[in-house]
């Protein structure tokens, strides 16, 4: 499905070394929308669109990183500083799509898929082979606003992260690693607006983040890898399927439990609300694609009637 350029070294004089390859995947793929569910809000620390180039902070297994993506004529040029600089140009291939295999889904049963499908040819699953970089935001995002869990990410990387290397954006910040989000004191948690049942559960998900990582070789996600981050207390359905998406790849994962996305899916498929049950039974003629289904009903732009309760978002900093 793509054909990598090769990887060399080089120096960049207002960031020093970096390591460089040129991207050439086969089919088409839309860099923007493929990495966007790796942004968490406009305010991410870790996360950048300049220009139209695409800035990610990383924290690798060889320690931190700054990758650079920008799509021209011969393919995704990737440039990345830091220690982690291999390991994260060997991870552009499937942070971009490779491997996730679209042939089988049909969607000309539907109106809106279908013109979806159409004008988004690129769309791909991201599989960012990195479990607890992406299960720690999930955490935060339980039971809470995206606003709210947004900004509790945005407080804690920018006061327990490092600045990311090379000659990165300004703010640009590398999320901690496993044993840097443990030594996190609860005060900070507290300020950030993160109560103990998450915070607790980030804990024990880095207790056992070796474990977690070794995941990643049982394939693109699935009952086994769902089952393994589910035997930590804390973590269900919806933070494992939020996980496996971008960790994994998994293109079966819809998310369960999530305030929005039934509604949207009902909305979008029969043009009525469902809950959760009918959200699966929507996207039951499309299952092994579950996950492309809700992610090309996100990208199409479809929005639900603006009409009903919303959430609450509740300031828990200084309570």
């Amino acid at each position: 499905m793509s054909d990598p350029a090769s990887t060399h070294h080089d120096v960049d004089p207002a960031g020093g070394p970096a390591v460089v390859t040129v991207y050439r995947p086969s089919d088409p793929v839309d860099v923007r929308a493929t990495l966007r569910p790796l942004s968490r809000g406009a305010g991410d620390p870790a996360y950048r669109v300049i220009g139209g180039v695409v800035w990610r902070a990383i924290r690798t297994p060889s320690g931190a990183a700054t990758l650079r993506l920008e799509v021209a004529a011969d393919g995704v040029h990737a440039r990345a500083w830091g220690p982690g600089a291999e390991w994260v140009i060997e991870s552009v291939p499937e942070m971009l799509g490779r491997g996730d295999d679209w042939s089988g889904l049909d969607v000309s049963g539907s109106a809106l898929l279908r013109d979806a499908r159409h004008r988004l040819p690129g769309l791909r699953l991201t599989r960012v082979n990195q479990v607890v970089q992406v299960l720690v935001p999930a955490v935060l995002e339980q039971k809470v606003t995206s606003r709210e869990a947004w900004r509790a990410w945005r407080d804690l990387v920018r006061r327990h992260g490092e600045p990311a290397p090379g000659p990165a954006p300004e703010g640009l910040v590398v999320p901690p690693d496993a044993a840097g989000w443990r030594r996190i004191p609860s005060w900070d948690w507290h300020r950030a607006g993160v109560g103990p049942q998450r915070s607790d559960t980030v804990m024990r998900v880095c207790a056992v983040a070796s474990s977690l990582e070794r995941t990643l070789s049982l394939g693109r996600g699935g009952p086994e890898v769902e089952r393994r981050l589910r035997s930590i207390p804390g973590i269900g359905v919806w933070t494992a399927a939020e996980t496996m998406q971008r960790s994994h790849g998994d293109a079966d994962s819809p998310s369960v439990g999530d305030y929005h996305l039934p509604a949207l899916v009902g909305w979008a498929l029969i043009g009525r609300p469902v809950d959760d049950d009918g959200m699966l039974e929507l996207l039951e003629p499309w299952r092994g694609h579950r996950e492309r289904v809700m992610r090309l009903i996100s990208a199409s732009g479809f929005s639900k009637p603006k009409f009903g309760p919303r959430m609450t978002i509740q300031d828990h900093r200084f309570h």
